[in-house]
């Protein structure tokens, strides 16, 4: 009786996989050669994938410049939150590395991220139930986060988690859009700023 929901969930799985590969190989073409000057043809080959698999995923470039963008922005919050909550054990530490963390992506960025950035809220428009999916995923995993230190006694409830968590993720994408418009946007001070934010309306004080 178990046979066929986890078949269904390796042809899931495989079909992620493949994604990411065209995703990995589009995005090392885009910063070696430019986005332009960068076909589908050569995508597929580099991801050792037949063009059929590749407009299984993507309709077309833009789709995948939109996909990737997407990835690059939201895609990152849950591993990044598994991670802080098991190498950290106060809501304020896992802040303060969760501000590090989200700085050194910064510091490994490039022009082709910037476009990216820019292309992913034109994907958004045209697909509103990802644009919810996406949304709810990012607030609910740092409503985890909040959740977790309220368990703990180290986080204020003056607000609840969903609201903080809100907070947040409209903080960091702000940020995260006016860099990618604005090559001389100031980030890094910014998420510093955002950092003391953050612990001041989340940690109680002393924690």
């Amino acid at each position: 009786m178990d046979t066929a929901p986890t078949l269904l969930g390796r042809r899931e799985q495989r079909k992620l996989e493949i994604r990411a590969r065209i995703e990995d190989a589009a995005y090392k073409l885009f910063r070696e050669q430019g986005i332009e000057e960068t076909s589908i043809e050569q995508i597929c080959v580099e991801a050792d994938v037949a063009r059929r698999t590749f407009y299984g995923h993507y309709s077309n470039k833009h789709a995948l410049l939109g996909g990737l963008g997407i990835s690059r922005l939201y895609n990152q919050s849950e591993p990044m939150l598994n991670l802080l909550m098991a190498n950290h054990h106060s809501t304020r530490a896992r802040l303060e590395a969760m501000i590090e963390y989200i700085a050194s992506n910064f510091a490994t960025f490039s022009e082709i991220d910037r476009q990216l950035i820019l292309i992913a809220p034109s994907i958004f428009a045209e697909n509103a139930e990802q644009q919810r999916e996406i949304g709810n995923s990012a607030s609910t995993s740092f409503a985890r986060l909040i959740t977790a230190g309220i368990e703990i006694g180290d986080v204020r409830t003056d607000f609840s988690p969903d609201i903080l968590s809100a907070m947040i993720v409209g903080t960091l994408n702000m940020l995260t859009t006016s860099w990618a418009m604005n090559s001389e946007y100031p980030v890094f001070a910014n998420l510093a700023e955002a950092r003391n934010m953050f612990e001041q309306l989340i940690c109680k004080p002393g924690s």
